[in-house]
């Protein structure tokens, strides 16, 4: 029988340590390239180009189509990605891997579509020295993730000078629309796809940790009140259920609020394939009554 020094022994465990390091490193890079690649897949049919956008808190990676300056933008914010990989085991990379947001982007013929990823999906870590955990779990809608990509749009919202946007976010980047539109006076339109829009109750149902470091959506309800939106919900969706959807309603009043619920669709069903149809649903104010 071979007996090992201690020396030899430690020599050993570091080398498996190593592999098991390489290897894992591997993996994680296998499934960037996958996800990345996934995402050209969908955006590169539809001619939506890649391009980092630098904000004072993040590099953002968005996909655009800028093709007519004299247009209205449509812009599409995505979800929360691959935030969690368990219940209680957050992820180290958020990239989505499916990207619903950018699904829903691809099919809109519009002149002028942008996509806009949150903080940390699909850009490298490495551009990102702010980025962690909390930016996809208890921070993933904080106040300077908020200002971040509020400054993305003003870059976009400059290449198509005095037009307005309409704004769509999927499920927590409906809530980043929300966020946003809050800040701004050129929105012609939100609309989300079984968005996030009351954090604080989602996470009660769900019986997980609050985020006091977040803005909440519909505590701004009221500031984008008088904006025409339309809020889908999945009837069979659980993760962010059809009630969401009316509480918002409900905060914001129902003259520019609608709240639609969609038949068979769960939180990541193919959302993207019903899209043209759903788009087509104009979002309207109803005409004010004097005297109310």
């Amino acid at each position: 029988m071979r007996i090992l020094n201690p020396v030899s022994m430690q020599r050993g465990r570091f080398i498996v340590a190593l592999l098991g390091m390489v290897s894992i490193s591997g993996v994680t890079g296998c499934a960037n390239m996958n996800r990345n690649a996934h995402a050209d897949s969908l955006a590169g049919p539809a001619g939506l180009k890649r391009e980092l956008v630098n904000t004072d808190s993040f590099v953002l990676t968005a996909f655009s189509r800028i093709s007519r300056p004299g247009a209205p933008l449509d812009l599409y914010i995505e979800g929360d990605g691959l935030a969690w990989i368990s219940r209680s085991e957050p992820s180290l990379d958020p990239t989505p891997r499916e990207a619903s947001g950018l699904a829903l982007a691809a099919t809109d013929p519009a002149a002028n579509v942008v996509y806009l990823a949150r903080p940390c999906q699909f850009t490298p870590m490495a551009m990102n020295p702010r980025c962690g955990v909390p930016y996809w779990t208890g921070k993933r809608f904080a106040p300077e993730v908020v200002a971040s990509m509020n400054e993305a749009v003003n870059q976009f919202a400059a290449r198509v000078p005095g037009q307005r946007i309409n704004l769509v976010g999927y499920s927590g980047g409906g809530a980043l629309a929300v966020l946003i539109a809050a800040h701004r006076a050129d929105v012609a339109s939100i609309r989300t796809v079984a968005g996030n829009l009351d954090d604080e109750f989602v996470n009660r149902l769900h019986q997980v940790s609050s985020m006091p470091q977040s803005e909440n959506a519909i505590d701004f309800a009221s500031r984008v009140a008088a904006i025409p939106q339309i809020h889908f919900s999945g009837a069979n969706d659980t993760v962010v259920p059809p009630s969401v959807a009316q509480r918002f309603v409900n905060a914001a009043g129902v003259r520019c609020a609608r709240a639609l619920t969609i038949p068979d669709l769960a939180h990541d069903s193919d959302w993207s394939g019903r899209w043209p149809g759903l788009q087509a649903i104009v979002p309207a104010c109803s005409p004010t009554i004097p005297g109310q």
